[in-house]
């Protein structure tokens, strides 16, 4: 049977009638903790839902439970005397699935005898990182139109990133940063894949692995980086993970347009109790791209599966430990079109075949201080990708290699912290340790290329902050620095990688603060890079220097009340050593978002670059149901060659980006949500019609004339429905989303392929044409999660 969108539109609202009747009496409950920085539970806190007469306080422990709540969209609000308010936004109360909301509330300036509540703190930033940071709640990620669930595509939304060059992958380009420049974190644990089907030397892909339903937030941070984080040259981004349900087994089965996920989660060992110390939270998801994709007759096959778990155990007050993971395994492959047809058939011949593994697992243990000053986490973990990607002659019957790369990376890490609260100071203070091993064997026919590389070395750090606030929380100053060093290359030390870091945020009016920071951040090459030979077998990268960027940002801030704000800042980047490919003599910053490896080949790290503009944001939290975020990005970004007085526009120079992502929740649980992104032109580097003619199906790429020609400009719609159902035994979100509603077109780089006749056959003497892409298309899709 054909169901139009008509008709599914009839049989929803039918449907939501009939459901609003059936369940009209359902309640549910909603639970969680309140403590203060150190960790210590706060007792008598107030927590409540506002607008409404639902309210508790905290127990002994901290911890608070709000019963018999009218399913929906709620602001949940903490207070206690002598300490800030805290407002969470946007919480879904359900039947099922609801998860806890924890507090950790901040003291107040002066130890009043009422509650303080501060705008400036309801919407509200780390003192570390003033300005240049977003964070967003797993509500957010979930409902964010065109992202399908997706993390890391949800980030690409936010202020200052760019969209990929044709707009389906989920690399971060920050700020006219290149997509290897961010680091991301997992509950404090570093991993540096977060995709599948990854640029292996850099971190992008097509889908994100990352499981929404294990998120409580996600923060970027776009400069005024943390000290505890290493190698991060324009991004951090931090994956915030919740604990599984401590009192009830319960889950989620979520069902889209490309796949299918299972999380399953609860207590273990509760023994008769109300509620246990040991939890887990587990999840596995499969795609099923293939299988469509082989019905409508496309010719690529991605498969791929993923999985994540966390267990958490209280030892006692002070202590708990918590086992974390995360995996994939991918498959993409291609299969010959039934019928020809030239733009597929360019497709089969130039795509690469990738099978992927990835697998992350750490433990943590932290302990809270029993005088209350202070806590530590130590962290011990071990990630490994394992990378087969080939490039075939002849694709069809996988004959004739033409590019191979087998490679495996490890890492075991240790990493330790500690924060002291010494009086009004705020001190943290640790160091990393990592173990590195590298395997890889090449064969690169086009560039004459073949060898087989093993490194293995040691990597180490230190690291410090301080932070305090001055004139009743009217200053904040935070002063870090970061030491690396590695047992690998030769030109670096820990005081020549020695990064400090300055962050000011004043209060020089009511609801107006002025922020800033300057900092200078370092980043190890990727293992590409160090691991290349050359045909004697000699590793001709071991000389290179780390990679610097010095970051300068001011920023003024206006919060209009408890839930909106305005910002503007004004930001520079500077890059030296930056690694300069000696083949294609172009600054690797122009590489690393499509799909290849990026950085095996000869560099030298002599390479400049600059990155500078203003950013304009708007956001505003639930309030009188509506919620967004809009903003405008105006910026350069080039970089040097050999040349080191040469700035070259790269290929991710735009210069203008306009993101807004918003939506209005409507009675009886129906919300409609929008995201618009807009790039401008943007520079790409042209085809070398005559080497691909040579090497084809390899396809050669002309760097000197980077620049010479660019994209049109980048303009995509999304559109949301969602409609919730609440029952007694489950909650139930039917969603409805349509990508490019304005049916525009998506720019990407002309492409090529050998001349055929009608009948795909190559034609005499061989030629290259070009391949008219399908215009703009609008993309519907249709995703059930349900809640038990």
């Amino acid at each position: 049977m054909k169901i139009t969108f008509r008709s599914f539109y009839i049989y929803i609202l039918f449907f939501g009638i009939f459901g609003q009747w059936s369940y009209a009496q359902v309640t549910a409950d909603i639970f969680g903790s309140v403590t203060d920085e150190a960790g210590q539970p706060i007792f008598g806190a107030s927590v409540y839902l506002e607008g409404t007469e639902k309210g508790t306080q905290t127990d002994f422990d901290g911890n608070y439970s709000i019963e018999g709540i009218t399913p929906g969209s709620y602001n949940l609000v903490v207070s206690y005397i002598g300490y800030e308010t805290q407002t969470r936004y946007n919480v879904i109360v359900r039947t099922k699935g609801t998860p806890n909301y924890n507090f950790v509330l901040k003291e107040a300036a002066e130890q009043l005898d009422e509650v303080v509540v501060s705008n400036a703190n309801t919407i509200s930033r780390p003192r570390e990182t003033p300005l240049s940071t977003q964070t967003l709640s797993a509500v957010e990620i979930a409902t964010y139109p065109g992202s399908n669930n997706d993390v890391v595509q949800v980030a690409q939304t936010l202020p200052g990133v760019s969209p990929s060059i044709g707009g389906f992958r989920n690399d971060l380009i920050i700020r006219g940063g290149a997509p290897n420049e961010t680091v991301y974190y997992l509950d404090g644990m570093e991993i540096p894949n977060v995709n599948h089907f990854a640029t292996q030397g850099s971190a992008g892909g097509p889908v994100g692995l990352i499981n929404v339903s294990f998120i409580e937030n996600v923060t970027l941070s776009t400069s005024a980086f943390g000290a505890q984080y290493d190698n991060p040259l324009s991004g951090v981004l931090q994956f915030s993970q919740r604990n599984g349900n401590n009192r009830n087994f319960t889950g989620n089965f979520r069902v889209s347009a490309s796949e299918a996920a299972l999380t399953l989660e609860g207590p273990l060992f509760k023994r008769g109790g109300e509620a246990s110390k040991t939890t887990f939270l587990a999840s596995v998801r499969r795609s099923y791209l293939q299988f469509l994709f082989e019905v409508i007759g496309l010719p690529f096959r991605p498969n791929y599966w993923d999985y994540q778990y966390k267990l958490n155990h209280e030892i006692d007050t002070y202590n708990s430990i918590s086992l974390i993971g995360v995996g994939s395994i991918d498959d993409f492959s291609l299969e010959a079109p039934e019928e020809f047809d030239a733009e597929q058939q360019a497709q089969l011949e130039q795509a690469p075949f990738i099978e992927q593994r990835t697998n992350a697992i750490g433990i943590t243990w932290k302990n809270r201080f029993r005088d209350g000053n202070g806590f530590m986490e130590t962290t011990l973990s071990n990630n490994t990708l394992v990378n087969d990607f080939t490039r075939f002659e002849d694709p069809e019957n996988e004959t004739g290699v033409i590019f191979s790369n087998e490679a495996t990376e490890s890492e075991t890490k240790l990493r330790f912290a500690m924060t002291n609260f010494l009086g009004d100071w705020k001190l943290t203070s640790g160091f990393n340790a990592q173990y590195s091993d590298y395997e890889n064997g090449t064969t690169n026919l086009t560039d004459a290329i073949a060898f087989d590389t093993e490194i293995d070395f040691f990597k180490y750090g230190f690291f410090s902050n301080l932070t305090r606030s001055f004139f009743d929380d009217k200053l904040d100053v935070s002063v870090g620095f970061r030491l690396d060093d590695d047992t690998f290359t030769e030109e670096d030390n820990l005081l020549s990688t020695f990064s400090p870091r300055v962050s000011l945020s004043y209060e020089f009016k009511e609801n107006w603060r002025l922020n800033g920071s300057v900092g200078r951040y370092y980043k190890l090459p990727p293992y590409t890079i160090l691991g290349f030979r050359d045909n004697d077998d000699t590793l001709v990268n071991r000389d290179v220097d780390y990679t610097q960027s010095d970051h300068l940002v001011l920023g003024i801030q206006h919060y209009f009340g408890p839930s909106s704000s305005i910002s503007l800042e004004g930001f520079y980047k500077r890059y030296e050593d930056y690694p300069v490919s000696v083949l294609d003599e172009v600054s690797l910053a122009n590489k690393g978002a499509d799909f290849e490896i990026l950085g095996s080949e000869d560099v030298e790290t002599v390479g400049r670059g600059r990155s500078y503009g203003a950013e304009l944001q708007f956001q505003q939290k639930l309030s009188n149901n509506f919620y967004g975020i809009f903003a405008y990005t105006w910026f350069y970004s080039e970089f040097t060659g050999f040349d080191r007085e040469v700035f070259l526009p790269s290929v991710w120079d735009s210069r203008h980006l306009i993101s807004f992502t918003g939506g209005y929740k409507l009675k009886r649980n129906w919300e409609i949500s929008a995201r618009y992104r807009f790039a401008g032109e943007t520079p790409f580097v042209p085809t070398d019609l005559e080497a691909t003619l040579a090497n084809y199906p390899e396809v050669i790429l002309d760097y000197t004339r980077l620049g010479e020609e660019n994209l049109e400009v980048f303009s995509q719609l999304d559109l949301r429905i969602d409609k919730k159902w609440n029952f007694k035994s489950l909650s139930l979100d039917v969603f409805v989303e349509a990508q490019n509603v304005l049916g525009q077109n998506i720019p990407q780089p002309p492409e090529f392929g050998l001349r055929r006749d009608a009948s795909g056959n190559v034609q005499d003497p061989r030629s290259l044409v070009q391949i008219e892409n399908a215009a703009g298309q609008i993309i519907p899709s249709i995703g059930i999660v349900v809640d038990f």
